[in-house]
């Protein structure tokens, strides 16, 4: 691959996970890709200043993936030359007491970005159809009124809330929220790789939990539920892209660039002209200031 076309991640028709590359086939090296990266985020990042200034749409980029898929190291590097103002990050971890009082989506919706601004999701809204479908004991935790056991946790369930998410999703975009679904597709052996280099470097102890091991047991059902989730939820308007993860320089390019190409295509995202009088006396103000 010479260059990275948005519509070669995007996910379009009902997708099979395994087979689908991990590893992105990139004509550059990490040093080129790095030096990439680095122009597309400067534009992007002016970009965001204009979208700001717009102060018409959001930006909503959620970031879902295995453990040591790559998210936090993405956010660090793709969104770097954002102005803070204009970029708020949330990770989301196992819900609250307070979390767990009000509906699954109710935590979501209050880190939703405001107007002008983007908000990056580390794990998503997606984790109460990804988590919640490989333990749904969790469902318990929800106090929900017509669910007493595991058993109701069913098909039919399951299909209530993929409806619900779909239906939030189209709000969000109605309102004018711009959605973008990242799967960051890690392959099992990389997966072990890095947990090797977390328990083999100290300074990278602290990222290990023996919960990782627990989950990665359940790897295969992982791929299942995240296949169907992906399959149900992308539309035309909140798409997902498969970002093979890999390589994380490339991933992070493929990221960025992504943003960049489609955001680009809102041709109204413009920053507000002066009003007319502010404009005939630009001068005025410009000499008022040299002659202070």
């Amino acid at each position: 691959m010479s260059a990275i076309q948005s519509e070669d991640f995007k996910v379009k028709n009902i997708i099979d996970l395994s087979t689908k590359n991990t590893t992105l086939l990139i004509d550059q090296d990490e040093k080129q890709l790095e030096k990439q990266l680095k122009k597309v985020r400067k534009t992007l990042g002016k970009l965001q200043d204009t979208i700001y200034a717009h102060d018409k749409y959001s930006v909503l980029i959620c970031l879902q993936g295995m453990d040591t898929s790559g998210k936090d190291s993405l956010i660090r590097e793709v969104f770097k030359d954002f102005n803070a103002r204009g970029v708020e990050v949330t990770s989301f971890k196992v819900p609250t007491d307070l979390e767990r009082s009000h509906d699954y989506l109710w935590r979501h919706y209050i880190a939703l970005p405001q107007r002008g601004r983007f908000g990056v999701h580390n794990r998503t809204h997606y984790e109460n159809v990804l988590v919640t479908r490989v333990h749904p004991e969790y469902i318990l935790g929800e106090n929900l009124p017509n669910i007493q056991s595991v058993k109701d946790v069913n098909d039919a369930f399951w299909d209530a809330r993929f409806e619900q998410i779909k239906n939030f999703e189209k709000h969000l975009i109605e309102n004018g929220t711009i959605i973008y679904k990242f799967f960051m597709h890690l392959s099992k052996d990389e997966q072990k790789r890095r947990l090797l280099r977390r328990l083999n470097k100290q300074e990278k102890n602290w990222k290990f939990s023996a919960g990782d091991l627990k989950e990665r047991k359940l790897w295969d059902q992982y791929q299942t539920f995240y296949q169907d989730a992906i399959n149900r939820t992308s539309t035309e308007k909140a798409p997902w892209y498969i970002i093979p993860a890999d390589n994380k320089p490339a991933a992070r390019l493929a990221v960025a660039s992504i943003l960049l190409e489609t955001l680009q295509q809102y041709t109204d995202i413009k920053e507000p002209e002066l009003d007319d009088k502010t404009k005939a006396n630009l001068t005025e103000y410009k000499r008022q200031l040299e002659n202070e």
